[in-house]
């Protein structure tokens, strides 16, 4: 044990269980498909950055800031850009997907996960319709709205559907693919902007923001074929259509199947017990659990990171760069966010989840101090700099590039993974809402009030962030244990082996599985006297 977290192999206390599960090639697809739900996140993180930087968007929509921004040349660099209803622009998506993915717990529980990922896609589609034409702010703020919800209801579904379908030695890859699609779309939302803003005529924002339609069809077509999962299935009823559904997933024998079948469908029953799934999150077992959904992403906003994806290309140019080298170094740092993210699509299932935490945790306060220190030497508290040498300002770039790789392959994908993971099947999409939402209000918050706090604090800013990042990578060596190739269904063992949580949750076994190894151990009984007779 180092710090509080430990490794479990097999069936270490007999507590594990390892079914016989393959990664057939519909599985694979089917994951992967569903996993590209992330594609309408990751555009709308990387297209709102760059078109708040265009001379023609904020011409027609934000006079003042283009006048502080292009004629002013007085203002300090670091309050260039702070404006409240350019921050609601970007922010708003983010406070509408919180609401909606409160909403989105129901729908995913009571429909299933394949319609809830079918309603986002097609709320999304509508959003950026509207913001295509858009003819005034207002029109702006409820296109972004409709995003929003969107964006809600599939980061909720998303990640639940992947993390039941999977098997747990590969559940942890191919949730990483979730992440992969976000990076993705960070990256396509980015050379958009970067073609778009050479379009003449001032018209290319319209492009960059209607771009967002071509994610959202794929996801809402794709939805349509999706099949639901065997767990969604029993919530809904549906046993036989649940068993060979896993038969067909698993790609092994009906027999094969039986272990895990009675595993889900005693969780199922266990599930359909509770009739206050909110209620009982606060429930003491479930508070290890509860506590990683809230602080897990509460710190994976808090290390930075969508500072430097919304305004990529605003923090650029506010540290020097011009209108086309500020898109152009936003395009380098998505291309390095998608190829670090497969870093972790190789090693959460290999290394584990916490190792890339902590490693990940390290390097980003370690760049992110370099980042305040350079800005500060150049920009100091005033904010005025005459000139900017570019071998500097191309230092600087490295070390955020080095920085967005570290989260990349750590807090990125994990903040998503590990909270769809850890949670009992009755408590599991209330959770995830917990999750979705603790994750959007901060994101919110944090797009929201940026711009304000680099005016006030400067290049204070970034010392405040890496204070965050080196708290949560101290609370993940303590608190968090390793849930690498633990199947999902028997997460609980985690919790009770741990030096801090094992104090919450219970050592006996659930009321239900106790009772279903009773009535097992009596057939068996049963079956060896008549035998024997």
């Amino acid at each position: 044990m180092a710090g509080g977290g430990f490794e479990i192999n097999g069936n270490q206390g007999g507590s594990i269980t390892n079914y016989p599960r393959e990664l057939t090639s519909y599985l694979l697809i089917t994951c992967i498909v569903a996993a590209m739900g992330g594609l309408i996140f990751g555009y709308d993180i990387g297209i709102s950055g760059g078109v708040t930087s265009m001379a023609p968007f904020l011409q027609r929509f934000f006079p003042s800031v283009y006048e502080k921004e292009a004629l002013d040349t007085s203002t300090n660099q670091y309050c260039k850009f702070d404006s409240v209803p350019l921050t609601m622009f970007t922010s708003s998506l983010y406070l509408a997907a919180l609401l909606a993915s409160l909403l989105a717990s129901w729908v995913t529980k009571t429909f299933g996960r394949k319609k809830s990922m079918l309603l986002g896609g097609f709320v999304f589609l509508v959003g950026a319709a509207i913001n295509a034409a858009a003819q005034n702010l207002a029109m702006l703020i409820i296109g972004r709205i409709c995003l929003g919800i969107g964006v809600g209801f599939s980061i909720q579904s998303v990640p639940l559907y992947v993390s039941e379908m999977a098997p747990s030695k590969y559940r942890g890859s191919l949730n990483v693919v979730f992440q992969l699609s976000i990076t993705i779309g960070i990256l396509v939302a980015n050379l958009v902007n970067f073609g778009t803003a050479k379009i003449h005529g001032g018209w290319g924002w319209r492009v960059s923001l209607g771009g967002a339609a071509v994610p959202a069809l794929f996801i809402t077509i794709s939805a349509l074929f999706l099949p639901d999962t065997p767990t969604s299935m029993l919530e809904r009823g549906e046993i036989e259509k649940a068993r060979v559904m896993l038969q067909r997933i698993c790609g092994v024998s009906s027999k094969d199947v039986d272990a895990e079948f009675q595993d889900i469908v005693a969780a199922s029953i266990a599930a359909k017990a509770v009739t206050h799934p909110w209620r009982n999150l606060r429930e003491r077992q479930n508070r290890p659990q509860l506590v990683m959904s809230v602080l897990i992403p509460f710190f994976q906003q808090l290390t930075g990171i969508n500072v430097v994806m919304f305004y990529a290309p605003v923090l650029f140019k506010t540290i020097g760069f011009g209108d086309n080298a500020s898109l152009l170094s936003s395009v380098i740092t998505g291309g390095i966010n998608v190829l670090a993210t497969f870093v972790s699509m190789y090693g959460t299932d290999k290394w584990g989840r916490r190792i890339l935490f902590l490693l990940g945790g390290t390097i980003m306060f370690v760049f992110q101090v370099l980042v305040a220190v350079f800005i500060a030497w150049k920009f100091g508290v005033s904010g005025e700099v005459a000139y900017l040498p570019k071998w500097y300002a191309g230092v600087v770039v490295l070390f955020i590039c080095i920085y967005v790789q570290a989260f990349a392959w750590s807090w990125g994908p994990l903040g998503w993974l590990v909270p769809s993971e850890i949670f009992p099947l009755e408590i599991r999409s209330a959770a995830q809402s917990v999750t979705a939402s603790v994750n959007m209000f901060f994101t919110f918050l944090i797009a929201q009030i940026f711009l304000t706090m680099l005016c006030h604090m400067k290049f204070g800013l970034f010392f405040f962030f890496a204070f965050f990042v080196a708290v949560m990578t101290i609370f993940i060596y303590f608190f968090l244990p390793e849930t690498k190739g633990i199947p999902i269904e028997d997460m609980s063992c985690v919790w009770r082996q741990h030096w801090f949580w094992n104090r919450y949750v219970p050592q006996q076994l659930t009321k239900v599985r106790r009772l279903d190894e009773e009535r097992e151990g009596k057939r068996k009984i049963i079956i060896t006297t008549l035998i024997w007779l």
